[in-house]
């Protein structure tokens, strides 16, 4: 098993504002860490893959670093949810990700910057 550690500086606009792209990534998403900078506190993101647009990570209003292990429901070969026993509680599974991952950063602040750290394997 090889870990990959991808990192993405994000530096906003004028308006707190930034779209960037990760390089191609390949593998089991294990976290995204948010490495805060001298972003706004406030700040929300949005973390998709940028060819399916599937939600990986999405906040509003933080306000420090954070990191965060995406996992995505489960389902039988039917197509209905898998559910752990009787409780009903839904099971989860890591998320395979390919290609290059899509973060977009709104009140962030005027021109401040932070990272993304994608790891996967």
């Amino acid at each position: 098993m090889n870990v990959e550690r991808i990192t993405v500086d994000v530096q906003t606009d004028s308006s707190g504002d930034a779209t960037v792209y990760s390089a191609a990534v390949n593998g089991l998403l294990s976290s995204i860490s948010y490495v805060k900078d001298d972003f706004a506190d406030g700040v929300d993101f949005v973390i998709t893959e940028e060819d399916t647009g599937r939600n990986l990570w999405a906040e509003n209003n933080v306000n420090a670093a954070a990191i965060v292990a995406p996992r995505q429901p489960t389902h039988s070969t039917a197509g209905v949810a898998a559910l752990y026993a009787a409780g009903g509680v839904a099971v989860n599974d890591m998320i395979a990700v390919s290609g290059r991952i899509k973060i977009v950063i709104a009140s962030g602040g005027d021109t401040k910057a932070g990272q993304f750290v994608i790891t996967t394997f």
